[in-house]
This record gives structure tokens, sequence and C-alpha cells, in this order.
């Protein structure tokens, strides 16, 4: 009889093991992005379950983790990045990465042709520079029209395929669907201004933030719909805004306070 007991105990324990693991266990949807924008088919890879997932060509992947899992961004072009699951990256369900290009460092490079001696200062003064051709040199009309996106293009195509194709798009769902889409990549591509308008030296001295948690704490306040309502270039207001976000995920991410 007690062996029985034994048996069922241990039964039991391990099926409460697997309930809470299924239960920390969330498939997070992300994004990767780069200067360039070339982030297809960028690997994913969780370290800590050896499950793998790759971006699609505009980035964006989805893969199950859990607490305190490595989470591992990998492609040819850019630098490996590493981020670890956080608390906060489980309650949104949801994370933004940004990669840096890969550079190939050069120790030496001697100039020798067309006369030059690879003194800059003084090769500008002997060399001839034809003027830089550019829709608003040549004044065209369309010099400063806004480029659009990738996703913005999609939703344009989406309406104006004609009544019919327009009609159709709309019943499907496929126009909201790229309108979404649309307006997650503008979202995103916020974030990516604002990130890249403070030297990563202010987000570590003056914010507290570590270098490996900058994008972390970037999308927590991205998806706060006050940070959403301060206009981007408004640099002060941002500021203001990030030292008081940055009080506050600190405490909810348990780093060490200043």
């Amino acid at each position: 009889m007690i062996k029985i007991s034994g048996y069922i105990g241990i039964f039991l324990l391990f099926a409460t093991s697997l309930q809470a693991q299924t239960f920390f266990s969330k498939e997070l949807k992300g994004k990767v992005s780069s200067a360039d924008g070339d982030v297809a088919a960028t690997h994913v890879l969780n370290i800590s379950t050896q499950k793998a997932a790759i971006t699609d060509i505009e980035g964006y992947f989805t893969i199950s983790a859990q607490l305190n899992d490595t989470l591992v961004f990998s492609a040819i072009q850019y630098q490996r990045k590493e981020i670890v699951v956080t608390t906060a990256i489980l309650a949104s369900k949801s994370i933004f990465v940004s990669l840096d290009p890969a550079v190939n460092q050069l120790n030496e490079v001697v100039v020798m042709p067309y006369n030059l001696s690879g003194d800059l200062s003084r090769d500008m003064n002997n060399t001839e520079v034809a003027p830089v051709i550019t829709a608003s040199t040549l004044g065209l009309p369309n010099a400063f029209v806004k480029k659009m996106s990738q996703a913005d293009r999609k939703l344009y195509a989406s309406k104006a395929g004609g009544p019919l194709i327009a009609t159709i798009n709309a019943i499907t769902g496929e126009t909201k669907r790229l309108r979404l889409i649309a307006e997650r990549e503008a979202k995103y591509q916020r974030t990516e201004l604002i990130r890249h308008s403070y030297h990563d030296s202010l987000y570590i001295k003056q914010l507290k933030i570590p270098l490996d948690k900058i994008d972390d704490f970037l999308y927590s306040c991205e998806i706060d719909t006050t940070f959403a309502s301060i206009d981007a270039k408004d640099k002060l207001k941002i500021w203001d805004y990030l030292l008081e976000k940055s009080v506050l995920y600190r405490k909810n991410n348990e780093l060490e306070m200043p």
C-alpha cells in the first residue's frame, strides 16, 4: 500500500511540474529590424529549449519561450545578439530586436592608384569630385515625396486594384490585415528612430539600463499609450518620459538601482 502511495505521489509531482512548465511557456510574437531593412531569414533560436524560428520577409517571427530562456538572433550579415526572456516580455507576449551589421575591419589600407597618397586631407584637395546628382538637385517634382514602406505599398495595392479587387480584399479581411501590419511597422520604425536619437551611454549612465536591455526597455515603452502620444521629434518630452519609465522598468525587472 505504501509503495502504491509512493508511485501516486511521484506521478502527481511530475504532473504538477509539467503543468507549471506549460503554464509559464508562452508563444512570443516579435520583429527583427536593422538599419538596411534586410532582415528576412534571420535565425531565432531558443537555446534553452532548442526551439527555432526564421523571420519572414518583413522580419516577423513566432517562437515559444519561458521565463529566463535565452533567445539568440543570428544572420550572416549581422552581429549575433542574445536576449534573456523577462517577465515584461512574457506579459506583452512580444519582443522587438534591432540587429547591428557585422563589420570586417582591415588593419591597414594602402591606396596607390590615381596618384592618391592615403592622406585624406591632401587627397581631397587634389581630387576632382563631380557634384552629387539627386532628385532634389535636379528639381524634380517628386524629390520630397515620402518613401512608402513595403507594408504601406502592399496596403495601397490592396485598395488600388479597382473596385472589384478592393471589395474582395475588404470582404476577406486582407485590407484589414495589411493595415494592421502597416500600423505595427510604423510603430516599430518610430521606436527605432527614438532608439538612435540618444547615445547608448545615456541609456546606461543616465537611465541605468544595461546595454543588452535597451531594446527590451524601449519595447516596454512602445506598448504604452502615453509613449505613443508623445511627438517623436520632441526630444525633451521623450527623454522626460524615458527617465520616469526607466525607474519602473528597473523595479519590474529587478535590476540594481543606482
